[in-house]
């Protein structure tokens, strides 16, 4: 055997072996488990999917591979995965909109949550913050309002989409504060933002993970948390149940599920892995620096939360004649 031919195959060996050493945890029979994303890579579901990724297989016990089937507001992926068979090898991190939304603003959908998809858990909780440029006069949501009451026309408030999070959360804010605003939507957040940047748009209800880096970076002055609890990466920005406008309260979050029908035991077994892995010190760290906060479930308590939200935002969307474009 020639030198080049040994050192070839001790090359090879060194190879496999650090192959094997790598993935000691991914042993059952080959197995994978598909975790389905909605959403292009690079955004915020995608972000939440990959962090839990590596944590969640370890638990398990087996590869999770990240899917992207982006499109048609999560219709895709839910169809997809309520279409896969129920066994809990593919699941599907879904933000509520396509759970708790889309059966309220659209008249017909290619699949319906209750029906096609059992719940798993609660994976982050992304709750709403209403951003304003950082020049404007206002530094509070109560100070908004009153500008708002005072001005011959309505301000404005920016959004991702019609019936998206932000929308709605808009029209919450109208609704409590009995105040016309008036909505300008956009194709998606970016866009948004930078007109509020701009001084273009008054103001912008936004996942605090998507805007904590203009935040700090002083682009976006945070005025008010739409939920029950002030925010740990904004501690001194009140929630407009502090300044008198209880009920706003928007929350983008993002949940687990399977196919109809996947054995109570399977859902048992990714649930204890799930809360594992968001228990894990790195994966918590990660989630919890980007405003994300992990909020682990039982099944029972993510299907509460579906049925409420859909009750709230069907509410909304009926009483504001909310259509999609």
């Amino acid at each position: 055997m020639t030198t080049t031919s040994l050192s070839r195959r001790l090359l090879l060996g060194a190879i496999a072996i650090g192959c094997a050493l790598a993935t000691p945890a991914f042993a059952q029979g080959g197995k994978t488990t598909r975790l389905v994303i909605a959403f292009p890579p690079g955004g915020p579901v995608d972000f939440v999917g990959r962090t839990i990724g590596e944590a969640l297989g370890r638990e398990l016990g087996q590869q999770v591979i990240v899917e992207n089937r982006a499109g048609a507001n999560g219709a895709i992926a839910a169809e997809y995965v309520s279409r896969s068979a129920p066994d809990g090898q593919v699941l599907w991190l879904s933000s509520v909109g396509a759970v708790a939304i889309n059966p309220a603003l659209y008249d017909k959908l290619p699949y319906d949550p209750a029906r096609d998809l059992t719940p798993v858990s609660l994976v982050v909780r992304n709750v709403e913050v209403l951003v304003v440029p950082a020049n404007a006069p206002y530094n509070t949501g109560a100070e908004f309002i009153a500008a708002a009451r005072r001005s011959p026309q309505p301000l404005t408030l920016a959004s991702s989409g019609t019936g998206s999070v932000p929308h709605l959360a808009m029209e919450l804010l109208g609704e409590v504060s009995k105040t016309p605003l008036l909505h300008v939507p956009y194709k998606g957040a970016a866009p948004a933002i930078t007109d509020v940047i701009a001084g273009h748009v008054n103001g912008f209800f936004g996942d605090i993970p998507g805007l904590v880096s203009f935040i700090k970076a002083g682009k976006l002055k945070p005025i008010g948390i739409a939920a029950a609890h002030r925010h740990p990466l904004l501690p001194d920005v009140k929630t407009f149940d502090e300044m008198g406008m209880p009920g706003v309260d928007s929350d983008n979050w993002y949940g687990l599920f399977a196919a109809k029908g996947t054995p109570a035991a399977e859902v048992e077994r990714v649930n204890r892995a799930l809360r594992k892995a968001l228990d894990d010190e790195g994966v918590k760290a990660k989630l919890l620096a980007s405003g994300a906060q992990p909020a682990a479930s039982s099944p029972a308590e993510l299907s509460a939360l579906m049925k409420s939200d859909l009750a709230k935002w069907t509410r909304v969307i009926k009483a504001n004649k909310i259509k999609p474009d």
